[in-house]
């Protein structure tokens, strides 16, 4: 598609494109006159008739006219045009996508370990989670766009793990959402929760995952190793 053709072609056009295809137009030709087109649109022949216009310019559809009307098919392209959309409104309304994440794996400050071996939480990890978890965090640096995307995972329905206390002192709630991680190699691992304690030393840009193994070890994973971790909602 040329940049001039698809300058041309806006929001109109994509819903005509749209009308189109719920015609039958992606599985082969339909029959449509402007006049009927442009009752539809709500809007004047010539500006039914320049919307086709352009959509055909930019290679979205096929045109072949004929005396009381033409016949129009979606193209290829045009179903990549309408499969971008689809794509657009499936990540404001299905809040249950997944969020990938990048980064690199670093050393962490020996909190996890502690923390998840403390009866009132790992009580919570094998009823919630499914599992008890190794005594110890993966921590990834996140890259500075996966920083900003992390945000996205707060639309995520989460599994709650409660805060509790015992004769010494008061721990606070966290929460976790499941998670896979991937190398750079193509490995990967299914069975892993993001884990956002209340508290903790962490920020925005690193991530602590939990898992019935050692992620290290299990995806031989080193400082400055490149991993993708997939956060979804729970199960």
């Amino acid at each position: 598609m040329s940049a001039t053709a698809d300058s041309a072609v806006g929001y109109d056009e994509l819903a005509v494109l749209k009308l189109l295809a719920l015609e039958g137009g992606l599985e082969g030709d339909v029959k449509i006159s402007c006049s009927d087109l442009a009752t539809r649109l709500d809007a004047s022949n010539q500006t039914a008739s320049r919307r086709l216009q352009r959509l055909e310019s930019a290679s979205l559809l096929e045109r072949d006219t004929v005396s009381d009307g033409q016949w129009v098919e979606v193209t290829d392209e045009g179903e990549r045009a309408l499969h971008a959309e689809y794509e657009d409104y499936r990540r404001i309304f299905e809040t249950d996508a997944e969020v990938t994440l990048e980064g690199t794996v670093t050393s962490g400050m020996g909190e996890g370990r502690h923390y998840i071996s403390l009866s009132g939480y790992k009580r919570q990890f094998e009823t919630r989670l499914g599992y008890e978890p190794f005594p110890g965090t993966l921590n990834v640096d996140l890259r500075e766009d996966s920083v900003r995307r992390r945000g996205a995972v707060s639309s995520l329905e989460p599994i709650p793990i409660d805060g509790w206390e015992d004769d010494e002192r008061t721990y606070g709630p966290a929460v976790c959402h499941r998670a896979s991680v991937e190398t750079a190699d193509g490995d990967s691992y299914e069975d892993a929760h993001v884990i956002a304690p209340e508290r903790t030393h962490h920020d925005d840009d690193q991530l602590e995952l939990i898992a019935p193994v050692k992620l290290r070890e299990e995806l031989d994973l080193e400082d400055d190793d490149h991993v993708t971790v997939s956060v979804g909602d729970r199960r």
